[in-house]
């Protein structure tokens, strides 16, 4: 399968991206893992990107795409994967559809995490205490949300058009919510 999992930051995109795919037997891909090895590594990607991070934006598209595509000619993503972080923007959307459509392939489905917005930041806070992570800080996550809200949440509704977007409860323990996306995949798999 072939899948996008879409919600804000924070959501346990991550967390259920690992999973599901495990259970797929199909490769996780996390563009913010991708940026992160970069960054402790101090590439000049990594410089840039950690710039762009820490002041709450997003990374160009270009360079976005760029890694992406790169990501998916390896083998292990062959037979699907399960892109997390990615699309943000409409014009990765686009820039996707012809990355998949060069190769033959197209989507399956897009999975939508639904979870409240307090909560996410709560959660965030969290983890940035027990990850050490500095580019967690509640005005930072604040404006991640809100530019989530303005750039990627239209993006759910463009794939909802499409008959592609499964939304799922992503309250609740984290066994809880990958068994309702996984009871939620065979209507578009």
């Amino acid at each position: 399968m072939r899948l996008i999992i879409l919600g804000p930051p924070g959501a346990g995109k991550g967390t259920q991206a690992a999973r599901i795919a495990e259970r797929l037997g199909i490769p996780a891909i996390s563009t913010g893992d991708i940026f992160r090895a970069n960054i402790k590594d101090q590439t000049p990607l990594g410089v840039k990107v950690d710039q762009i991070i820490k002041s709450g934006g997003y990374v160009s598209d270009d360079i976005t795409n760029e890694i992406v595509e790169d990501r998916l000619t390896w083998d292990d993503a062959e037979g699907g994967f399960l892109l997390d972080g990615y699309p943000r923007t409409a014009g990765q959307v686009d820039a996707l559809d012809a990355m998949l459509s060069r190769h033959g392939h197209a989507l399956d489905a897009v999975l939508e995490l639904e979870v409240d917005e307090d909560a996410i930041v709560q959660r965030l806070l969290k983890r940035a205490e027990t990850e050490c992570r500095a580019d967690d800080t509640e005005d930072v996550i604040r404006e991640r949300q809100a530019i989530y809200r303005k750039e990627t949440a239209p993006l759910a509704q463009h794939y909802d058009l499409v008959g592609l977007l499964v939304k799922v409860d992503g309250m609740g323990a984290v066994d809880e919510v990958t068994d309702r996306v996984i009871a939620a995949l065979p209507q578009h798999g």
